[in-house]
């Protein structure tokens, strides 16, 4: 059994739109550096959808749509922070569940709090992500859920780069991820609207083989 699935039918859609917007950059040449210091020549910030009411929309029809079809069990959605807490909000709105966000750290004032919102021991929840590398902190967001009493029925997010670290990531933990789009959709859609060509394609493939070391 595979803990990560792809839509197919959204994949294609949602990684031209995120092209279209530039909430996705591509550059071999002059890469972006992540906060974990890997040079990378892909840039995700999904939170610019946001800022487009139409692909708003569309993204958050197909967040819950993801939650029916694969989550029917669910009672709770949880958004993880940061970016993940507006889309978790407009998909629990859409679904009428109650919502809760998860910190990356307790508060460092006031109750100190790692959940915001009713802690409701039992319930089963998903949490709505918008980007998944290595999976890290998104499932650091599941287990503190799980240390509040919360059933963790599944994840859903936006797109995921697809690597095997994250896999094995889901696969350990026993909770299944469902993506709107994932890194070879992007690469489809780059390639046919020549946001890169072939040359430049082979060059980012092989980035996500060893985006460590990649240069």
């Amino acid at each position: 059994m595979s803990f990560v699935k792809i839509e197919t039918t959204t994949g294609p859609k949602v990684a031209s739109l995120l092209l279209d917007i530039g909430a996705i950059k591509l550059n071999y040449k002059n890469p972006f550096t992540w906060s974990s210091g890997w040079k990378s020549p892909v840039y995700c910030d999904n939170r610019l959808a946001l800022s487009y009411p139409e692909i708003r929309n569309f993204v958050k029809d197909a967040l819950a749509q993801i939650v029916k079809n694969n989550f029917p069990q669910v009672e709770y959605i949880a958004g993880v922070a940061t970016a993940g807490i507006p889309q978790g909000a407009l998909v629990a709105d859409d679904l009428a569940l109650p919502f809760v966000y998860v910190r990356p750290k307790p508060k460092d004032h006031g109750m100190g709090n790692l959940i915001e919102g009713k802690i409701d021991a039992g319930k089963k929840v998903v949490l709505i992500e918008d980007l998944i590398s290595t999976g890290g902190s998104s499932l650091k967001a599941a287990v503190a859920m799980q240390e509040a009493g919360f059933q963790v029925v599944g994840m859903a997010a936006i797109f995921t780069y697809g690597f095997e670290t994250a896999k094995e990531n889901f696969e350990k933990s026993k909770i299944p991820l469902v993506c709107l789009s994932d890194f070879n959709f992007l690469l489809e859609e780059a390639v046919r609207k020549k946001f890169i060509d072939e040359s430049e394609l082979a060059h980012v493939k092989k980035w996500r083989i060893d985006p460590g070391n990649w240069k």
